[in-house]
């Protein structure tokens, strides 16, 4: 009777025993590979998905982190959702875009969950100059070190070279405001303004008095000067750099499907008695009209009633004292800028500087007269507009910062505060880099750090 080693033959032996060799092998890398708790609805760990990262002590920061994955989803996104206790420095080279949800505990400090990566990564140098980030700071302003570890996290993140899609978003105690505006921010980042409120916003009734059209002939899309006035019981108390949230249609009156909200920069200041909004009609790709612009500037009657909330925007008030400071910005991000000029000029405050770009000198000087009578009579001491297209080579507001370095770094020197509002992609970047270029990074990010620059982008 033949054995079994005689029945198979020598070459099938060693091709057996190949086989289990192999197996062996992938059996033991599989057991020493860590595991980590993802999302179920995770769309892979791929370099191309958005990282969503949270630290959270009370399941708060969990939650909102879910509902950021849930939105970006909504949008076609590929997303990883984690918390900061799976995560290690080395994963963040690996992402090109993350969104930070980070609560603060106790007197300044971390999430008990996210104690690890505090000790292992904080303290690391990484290479991130590819990373672009959000951060949501979650806080309560009756501690001392209100959001603190959320702004530790975001100070560390600028230090490796990592670039900030947009200024810390602080939320007070779950504040409903600032949590809109992290969506909005949302929508601006995926490219679908139409992404649901999370929760649909109180409104109050102002009306629709005044709309008028200030490019014409711009090679740029129309741009209107809205005035909206406070209807009876309506808060009509701002401060420059407040933000107006308007509901498209007034949907939640009509008992339509709640519209998501839109928001604008304020142009004016209580004291002219009005709301005051710079809106740009936006087209879709398909060339139908902006839900927000579309209802501000074209639908909505002279007259009609608006639904429309006052969000405070702490971030981008004025400095108290008066500091010099440095205002720079594109296209409708004037209007932003003109709220903060109105506010340090009634306070008696000159040392204004103010950095504008937009298209043509003939068709694009918005708000003109204002800023011809302030630099005429002295309280806008420098003014320095870039057209980009008035000459064959693009000139553009970072370049003016590049001119005008000398005079930068002697404002800075004073004190001043740079305050940038505009475009978000383009223009907030490139003042950005120039800034850098300027005055350095570790300047510029103890600016930040200090509160002395600031921006409202979009």
């Amino acid at each position: 009777m033949l054995t079994l080693l005689e029945t198979i033959g020598p070459q099938r032996l060693i091709v057996a025993a190949f086989i289990a060799v192999a197996y062996l092998v992938f059996t033991i890398r599989c057991l020493r590979r860590p595991t980590r708790q993802r999302d179920p609805n995770v769309d892979g760990a791929r370099d191309d998905a958005t990282l969503v990262a949270f630290a959270s002590q009370t399941g708060f920061a969990e939650q909102l982190a879910s509902q950021t994955a849930a939105s970006l989803r909504t949008a076609s996104g590929a997303v990883q959702l984690a918390s900061l206790a799976d995560l290690t420095a080395d994963d963040l080279p690996k992402v090109s875009q993350a969104l930070f949800v980070i609560s603060t505990t106790g007197e300044g400090d971390a999430p008990d969950p996210a104690a690890r990566f505090v000790r292992d990564s904080l303290s690391r140098t990484l290479p991130l100059d590819n990373l672009r980030y959000g951060v949501l700071a979650l806080g309560d302003r009756e501690y001392d070190n209100f959001c603190a570890f959320g702004h530790r996290l975001d100070a560390w993140l600028r230090h490796q070279g990592a670039t900030p899609l947009f200024d810390v978003v602080e939320v007070d105690n779950g504040d409903e405001g600032a949590l809109r505006h992290w969506q909005h921010q949302l929508g601006v980042l995926s490219g679908s303004p139409d992404l649901a409120d999370w929760e649909t916003p109180r409104y109050e009734r102002w009306r629709l008095v005044e709309r008028t059209l200030i490019n014409p002939g711009s090679a740029g899309d129309p741009c209107f000067h809205v005035v909206l006035q406070p209807g009876d019981g309506a808060n009509a108390q701002w401060q420059a750099g407040d933000i107006a949230e308007i509901d498209p249609r007034n949907s939640t009156w009509n008992a339509d499907t709640p519209l998501p909200h839109r928001e604008y920069s304020i142009a004016s200041v209580p004291a002219d008695g009005a709301i005051h909004l710079l809106i740009r009609q936006m087209r879709r790709p398909d060339d139908t009209i902006g839900l927000g612009s579309g209802w501000l500037t074209q639908q909505a009657d002279v007259g009609t009633e608006i639904a429309l909330r006052i969000r405070p925007n702490s971030n981008f008030h004025a400095p108290r004292d008066a500091r010099p400071m440095i205002l720079i910005g594109n296209g409708t991000g004037i209007a932003g800028l003109r709220a903060l000029l109105k506010a340090r000029i009634a306070a008696g405050q000159q040392r204004n500087w103010l950095i504008f770009g937009e298209r043509n000198t003939a068709h694009d000087r918005f708000y003109a007269a204002d800023l011809e009578q302030w630099s005429r009579d002295g309280s806008l001491e420098r003014l320095d507009l870039a057209f980009s297209r008035d000459q064959p080579e693009r000139l553009y507001v970072q370049h003016r910062l590049l001119e005008r370095a000398e005079t930068l770094r002697e404002w800075v020197a004073a004190g001043a505060a740079i305050y940038v509002c505009g475009s978000l992609q383009g223009m907030a970047p490139a003042v950005d880099a120039a800034l850098t270029h300027v005055l350095g990074a570790d300047i510029v990010e103890q600016l930040t750090l200090d509160g002395r620059y600031r921006r409202d982008v979009y």
